[in-house]
């Protein structure tokens, strides 16, 4: 009896990438009173990109969010968004994502991996878009990406909510997610 013996994928240079904070959004929506979407943003985030150029299935993306940035444009709402009945950003400042597997091409490709909010790990796919990479005015290299995703906002223990007389709820539970993300190139 033989064996056939696989060789391993083929590991290429890889480059680090810093997300550029100033020229990345992430983005969120929530049904309200069931009739309407809300949208926010959370301004304050870093993270790091690793590109393996010859197989991009061995890069990975690691990013930290701080949740007291939250921002839906309504200052009562960010308050309670940021309380223990939501975020509790006193308690759980950070929600980090770090990539488990990358399926798909270069140009398009799903992206799972954790997702931590107040300390309740989950798994998320998110269908990402390479918009493309080039050189900045300052000779420094830049790529960029598009994501969607979205979680159901129990699965983190963010469960307040209020029952509406007519049936449905205050809040929606399933939150959408869009990125616009912007990389400078490290090494």
């Amino acid at each position: 009896m033989t064996a056939t013996a696989q060789a391993a994928p083929a590991t290429g240079a890889k480059t680090q990438w810093k997300l550029d904070a100033t020229h990345t959004s992430v983005e969120f929506s929530a049904k309200h009173l069931m009739i309407t979407t809300v949208k926010g943003r959370i301004a304050d985030v870093e993270g790091t990109i690793e590109i393996d150029e010859k197989n991009p299935k061995n890069s990975s993306v690691e990013a930290v969010l701080k949740a007291a940035s939250i921002d839906s444009r309504t200052t009562q709402r960010d308050d309670h968004l940021r309380s223990a009945d939501f975020l509790d950003v006193e308690k759980y400042p950070d929600i980090k994502f770090r990539s488990t597997r990358i399926e798909g091409d270069r140009k398009e490709f799903k992206l799972t991996g954790d997702l931590t909010i107040r300390d309740v790990t989950r798994p998320i796919t998110l269908d990402v878009t390479f918009e493309g990479e080039t050189k900045d005015p300052w000779g420094g290299e830049r790529a960029g990406f598009s994501a969607k995703g979205k979680i159901d906002r129990r699965d983190f223990g963010l469960t307040w909510n209020v029952a509406l007389e007519a049936g449905g709820l205050t809040v929606g539970n399933e939150i959408k997610i869009n990125l616009e993300v912007e990389a400078i190139k490290v090494v």
